[in-house]
């Protein structure tokens, strides 16, 4: 893989690049309908099903949800909010696959996927904590989100946090050091795996609170999907970046204020 070969990003007429971009549109589409069948079947006891703006867990059916179930709806939201998000990056690597010069697309993604994927291990355990607490809006969940979201505020200005979030808006620079190894298949998958690690540095914080207000509360994340979108690929993304701090700073205060308020943003 050259520079050349990357740099034809914009170029390409091969016509794939609509293809790639369906498929993982496609993808991403299931991962919500799956993810809004999972919020309406988990509805606590007596509530009517929310379309899709409900909480994940139930106080009958989610406090009994597996591990191996939770992690199934944690993947398909994660292919739900984080596809959309990284399609300009795939796109790039698809055109060095096009010319033999990267395994094909799939283990790229399998490995950037893998990932987030893994990351459903802590978010079931926090997710079994608070699960019925936040269906019954106990007030110390709401202190639970305003920590969430306060860490997140924080975490939007760091510097590690800008610099992950440089990488996810231009990535030559990565793919050209990796270029030797992405022509294997384990080459590929790892190269996912590493773009996938320093997009969760540059996202976790977000999830975390999206945990804190409800796992699979999908108005939550349609906001965390929009905003993650903006902040890696429109202009001005650092700028983005820090208003998404200042408003989750500012969410913090008001449940700090009045904990009670979580029962209203859940």
């Amino acid at each position: 893989m050259t520079a050349g070969t990357l740099s034809a990003a914009g170029r390409d007429r091969s016509g794939h690049g609509p293809v790639i971009t369906v498929a993982l549109l496609a993808v991403a589409a299931t991962g919500w309908w799956w993810s809004a069948r999972m919020a309406d079947d988990m509805a606590p006891a007596g509530e009517m099903p929310s379309s899709g703006m409900g909480g994940m867990g139930g106080m009958e059916m989610g406090s009994s949800l597996s591990l191996g179930a939770f992690v199934v709806a944690w993947v398909a939201m994660m292919a739900a909010m984080m596809l959309p998000a990284v399609l300009p990056v795939v796109r790039l690597y698809a055109r060095a696959a096009e010319r033999g010069r990267a395994a094909p697309v799939p283990f790229f993604v399998a490995g950037y996927l893998g990932v987030w994927s893994a990351a459903g291990l802590p978010a079931y355990l926090a997710w079994r904590a608070l699960d019925e607490p936040l269906a019954a809006g106990e007030a110390w969940t709401g202190r639970v989100a305003a920590a969430a979201l306060a860490a997140a505020a924080v975490w939007q200005l760091t510097p590690v946090k800008h610099a992950c979030l440089r990488h996810c808006r231009s990535p030559l620079g990565f793919f050209l050091r990796a270029r030797w190894a992405l022509r294997g298949r384990l080459g590929a998958l790892r190269a996912g795996a590493t773009h996938g690690l320093l997009c969760m540095g540059c996202c976790w914080a977000l999830f975390a609170v999206l945990v804190a207000l409800g796992t699979m509360n999908l108005a939550w994340m349609a906001v965390v999907t929009v905003f993650v979108v903006l902040e890696k690929h429109a202009p001005g993304g650092r700028r983005i970046a820090t208003a998404g701090g200042v408003a989750c700073a500012g969410l913090a205060a008001v449940l700090l204020a009045d904990p009670s308020t979580i029962a209203h943003v859940t």
